[in-house]
């Protein structure tokens, strides 16, 4: 009863992927005279070819840019904030994290304002700065994270580095992360869904097609091209597409820090 259960959910949960992805190999002709739920005849890459001609592809390549630079610098600046907030002593350090930590209670939406004012007072709107900046200096919810599972590594291995003479970056490079690898993991995996699907704060800061991501341009697809839902269901494939293989590269590795994380 427990897998017929689980293989239900699993059915339903997947079924609207499996339509989605049958649709983008569908005609617009077929769609629209015959049941969504029809096998394509016969499948047609016309609705991935005509992303192409929509210029899909440079959205696809400013969206992995912005990625993979927020994600360098959420785990640089993360890993740095959070070995001081788990390992360094310092006047006021609790109170300072945990009204850091109390950010993560305001709405994303309140911040959009300020933000969009800040950045059109630096003259960065319509820039890619403007759409990495304010993600790539870590975030609340990382740097609690890499806090409490730097905390749970022995205090006895780090001492001994000290011993040996090593300094504080020395530490954080050499053993902090290595033993970390599996949250680490954990967090890029978030970090990278999160932001390959941001949509409202790219809408807000950009506009034309030079900085344009993936989800803005998905959403345009259906004024531009009359709500095409072949054309949409194509790029909502092809932005799902990545997000697959890197959860599957890295899924051992989260798996892991879940093991490890019972475990502690």
């Amino acid at each position: 009863m427990i897998y017929a259960g689980l293989l239900l959910g699993a059915v339903i949960t997947l079924l609207p992927f499996g339509l989605g992805l049958l649709t983008s190999f569908t005609s617009a002709q077929q769609f629209v005279t015959e049941s969504p739920l029809s096998l394509p005849r016969p499948p047609t890459l016309a609705n991935y070819l005509g992303l192409a001609d929509a210029g899909f592809g440079r959205a696809i390549a400013v969206t992995a840019l912005m990625t993979a630079v927020i994600l360098l610098g959420q785990l640089v600046f993360s890993v740095l904030a959070a070995y001081a907030f788990a390992r360094l002593e310092f006047p006021g350090r609790d109170v300072l994290f945990w009204v850091y930590l109390a950010t993560l209670m305001v709405p994303a939406t309140v911040t959009v304002v300020p933000l969009y004012l800040i950045m059109a007072e630096a003259g960065l709107r319509n820039t890619f700065w403007a759409l990495v900046l304010p993600f790539v200096f870590g975030s609340p919810y990382a740097i609690f994270l890499l806090r409490e599972y730097f905390r749970g590594i022995p205090g006895d291995l780090i001492n001994a580095a000290r011993l040996d003479g090593a300094n504080t970056l020395d530490i954080i490079t050499h053993v902090v992360v290595p033993a970390s690898r599996p949250i680490l993991v954990t967090l890029a995996m978030i970090t990278v869904v999160s932001q390959w699907n941001n949509f409202l704060w790219p809408l807000v800061i950009s506009s034309g097609d030079t900085w344009r991501v993936l989800t803005v341009a998905t959403a345009g697809l259906q004024t531009q091209y009359n709500a095409q839902w072949t054309l949409v269901m194509a790029a909502t494939t092809v932005a799902i597409v990545p997000l697959i293989v890197v959860f599957a590269t890295l899924s051992r590795h989260i798996v892991r820090s879940i093991v490890v994380t019972g475990i502690k």
